[in-house]
């Protein structure tokens, strides 16, 4: 098996991993949130009546009606909720991941191997979709209600979050964590597609050193690479975290039965199309901050 180098002082410091961790999730919020409200509402957008059209035809529609009803700020709608917790969601999410990499290194120039990269970062992803859960439950409630058919019920994170509690307590603002985790569980390949392009950068390069160019098109290439395997999940778990209790009782085995009995195997990747416009600059946008928080940390 291949090996990659990884430089314990610079990757596999849990300490500076969480700062720079939290700082490229905020890039990553405030470069990928239009997107992500455009993909939650295509995602559960109600199934059309025999004869009706659906409600919004495609990407372009969606987001030049959002913008027609709602101007610039609809697509920033619930941003507060993942811009606030995604400090520790993806501090958290690089912490393990350093934390990972460091079991398997017994010196500061032991070199991993591709399995064991992906070891650590599966792992990073089950913990960081435990801290996700509910601050994505209430980012979806805020981004659905306005163009729901019903009432607005929330107002702003802070509402949404005491509602929540008070309806159903801690169970109700973690609803779909099982499918957080399924979303979440192909982060292994996002660290290894990341790891390997850094890699072969590194080896052309005329100093060894990595580029900025490089870390643009590595993470952007490994969010592309996670979200194509993660887009069926995240459907189940929009839906899920968007329905009125009780309406799926099994969660998301609930839900999936539901999608194959209504819509077909297609609707599995409704969105797609946002999620992966959203996802090249959002992950670079996240490796850019941890980079660059990474160096400032180092000099």
């Amino acid at each position: 098996m291949e090996e990659v180098e990884i430089s314990t002082e610079k990757k596999s410091n849990p300490v500076k991993s969480f700062i720079a961790g939290g700082v490229g999730g905020m890039c990553n919020v405030l470069v990928g949130h239009p997107l992500d409200t455009i993909k939650v509402r295509l995602q559960t957008m109600p199934t059309p009546l025999p004869g009706q059209p659906p409600r919004y035809k495609g990407v372009i529609d969606c987001a030049a009606r959002t913008f027609r009803y709602e101007g610039f700020r609809g697509f920033y709608r619930g941003i507060s909720a993942p811009l606030v917790g995604v400090t520790p969601i993806y501090a958290v999410d690089f912490a393990v991941y350093a934390a990972g990499k460091r079991l398997f290194q017994t010196d500061d120039h032991i070199r991993l191997t591709y399995p064991q990269i992906f070891a650590a970062g599966a792992l990073a992803g089950v913990c960081s979709a435990l801290v996700t859960v509910p601050t994505d439950r209430i980012k979806v409630l805020l981004q659905t209600q306005t163009v729901s058919n019903g009432p607005l019920l929330y107002n702003g994170t802070i509402d949404t979050a005491a509602k929540l509690y008070r309806q159903g307590g801690i169970r109700s603002l973690f609803k779909g964590t099982c499918a957080c985790i399924l979303r979440d569980s192909p982060t292994g390949f996002y660290f290894v597609t990341y790891e390997f392009l850094q890699e072969l950068a590194r080896k052309k390069s005329a100093n060894g050193k990595i580029s900025t160019t490089s870390t643009i098109l590595s993470g952007g290439t490994a969010g592309i690479v996670f979200w194509t395997l993660a887009v069926p999940f995240d459907v189940l778990k929009s839906r899920l975290q968007s329905a009125p209790e009780g309406t799926y009782k099994h969660g998301i085995r609930s839900v999936f039965r539901n999608l194959m009995a209504t819509e077909g195997p297609k609707a599995l990747f409704r969105g797609i199309l946002p999620i992966l416009l959203r996802a090249f600059p959002s992950t670079a946008a996240v490796f850019f901050g941890v980079e660059l928080t990474n160096d400032l940390l180092k000099a």
